[in-house]
């Protein structure tokens, strides 16, 4: 018994004198990251790893309010992929990718809206991304209110319906079976659930990266570690600069819309 309780307790585990690799990541978060790995942020830790001769170690964790004290900050990680570069409660890599919210609708319908100043807005069925807070709702959202642009805009939340397999597809899908004409939906989310439909929805990223000085459209994304953590923050700036082609194709495959 006590032979099979030790092989149980080795299967999986890392060899001696092996480089860990801990990551805070969701379990359930497409297209960045779920427990299959099949997100852009699975695929990009694994190169980091590879480039590391390190082992990844998942903690899976929702990224929710909080999840940075209650993570990293508790060593259960070492890096959390996919954080906003201007974050001051941790140390952030030099950015891998900008991207930018962008506006999502039927092609077939031709609509060309590019900017919360066009009057259609005021008649046609909108989707917003919701957070739930009014005072840090995504961008969008704040942008129609400030218009007065209210009563035809529905709301999906963010986290979305956590017991499916794509929380976060609701309000793209949305969009594709006509129950609302158009979406403001974050770039990297609308980019690859659009692409599941081929050529049947239209992704147009918002014509400016601010609407008024202090809301952003367009935001830098990075690694983050531990702002004392300097040594693996300089490791893994080093790794996306040499894999840069790597990364911006993964990202490409994924249907990001990029921005230089």
């Amino acid at each position: 018994m006590r032979a099979l309780l030790a092989a149980l307790l080795l299967i999986g585990a890392t060899p001696a004198g092996a480089r860990e690799l801990k990551v805070c990541a969701d379990p359930n978060n497409l297209p960045f990251s779920n427990a299959k790995e099949e997100g852009f942020e699975n695929k990009l830790v694994a190169l980091i790893a590879a480039d590391l001769g390190a082992e990844v170690r998942y903690t899976w964790w929702a990224q929710r309010r909080g999840n940075v004290r209650e993570t990293l900050n508790e060593g259960l990680c070492d890096l959390i992929p996919g954080v906003g570069a201007s974050l001051e409660m941790l140390g952030t890599t030099r950015p891998y990718y900008r991207s930018t919210y962008v506006v999502v609708t039927r092609a077939e319908r031709g609509l060309d809206i590019a900017s919360f100043d066009d009057e259609r807005l005021r008649t046609l069925k909108i989707g917003v991304q919701l957070i739930g807070d009014d005072f840090s709702n995504t961008p969008p959202a704040h942008a129609l209110s400030r218009r007065g642009i209210v009563d035809n805009v529905r709301g999906y939340m963010v986290y979305g319906d956590y017991g499916t397999p794509a929380p976060q597809a609701a309000i793209v899908e949305a969009v594709a079976s006509g129950e609302i004409d158009l979406a403001f939906v974050w770039g990297p989310v609308a980019g690859y659930f659009a692409g599941r439909h081929g050529g049947g929805l239209k992704v147009t990223p918002l014509a400016r990266a601010f609407d008024g000085p202090q809301l952003p459209m367009v935001f830098d994304i990075s690694m983050g570690t531990r702002r004392a953590d300097v040594a693996l923050r300089g490791e893994i700036e080093a790794v996306l600069a040499k894999r840069h082609a790597e990364v911006r194709k993964l990202l490409e495959d994924y249907h990001v819309p990029l921005l230089d």
